[in-house]
């Protein structure tokens, strides 16, 4: 769905600036001081308008999230939903999840958060899922070894790809469902899953847990076989 352009954006996001990190590759390593006293570093892929940033934030006030999102009139959104919160355990950035091991250090990110990101559907297109193996690559590069991804999607065929597509690098899968709210309401909601949940759609999640794993050597190209050539 394409994000209708925000009126008066940048005073608006000049509002919050407090809560947001202008330079998030300046900050690599250094994360935690923004809460030195936090359990764990947190980040979320794609908070788009906020729902679920904010109310993972407020139930958990000892864990510092960091919001990574694309689309910063998606994001103004989600800001001023934290500062009208009264939130200081939250930071948002404006960037891009291939950079995430230029934001963040090796095993300084405890757990992830994928929360219904584009399936990008065309067989074409599958390097641009966040559930590809170069983007899982990017994730191990940022996670501990225990670190988790959250992975929760409305589109059933990503998700099957993705099942499939995870433990193939690294990750063990544990709470897999592919019908999470099937008895009610479980665990705080985005604004485009409190939809599909009205809708009567179900819900995908699963968690995928890092595990030492070794990349495989890509086998070599087979040399052309070379025509003899004939001499006069």
């Amino acid at each position: 769905m394409r994000m209708r352009k925000k009126k008066n954006l940048l005073p608006r996001m000049e509002a919050c600036r407090a809560c947001q990190v202008q330079d998030p590759f300046a900050m690599r390593g250094h994360w935690r001081e923004l809460m030195p006293d936090a359990r764990e570093l947190r980040v979320e892929l794609g908070c788009g308008k906020g729902r679920f940033t904010v109310g993972t934030a407020q139930a958990e006030p000892d864990v510092l999230l960091i919001a990574v999102e694309k689309v910063p009139d998606a994001m103004v959104v989600a800001m001023e939903r934290a500062q009208a919160a009264g939130l200081h355990n939250v930071f948002f950035v404006v960037g891009d999840a291939a950079l995430l091991p230029d934001m963040f250090a090796p095993a300084e990110v405890d757990r992830l958060y994928i929360n219904f990101c584009d399936p990008w559907p065309k067989s074409n297109q599958k390097r641009r899922r966040l559930t590809h193996g170069n983007f899982l690559k990017c994730y191990r590069q940022v996670l501990p070894m225990g670190g988790q991804i959250h992975f929760k999607t409305d589109n059933d065929k990503l998700f099957q790809w993705s099942v499939e597509e995870i433990p193939q690098y690294g990750f063990s899968l544990s709470d897999v469902t592919r019908d999470l709210h099937a008895d009610g309401p479980v665990g705080i909601m985005t604004d485009y899953e409190a939809k599909f949940y009205e809708l009567g759609k179900n819900i995908n999640r699963c968690v995928a847990t890092m595990e030492p794993w070794t990349e495989p050597e890509e086998e070599p190209a087979e040399a052309a076989p070379v025509e003899a050539s004939s001499v006069e």
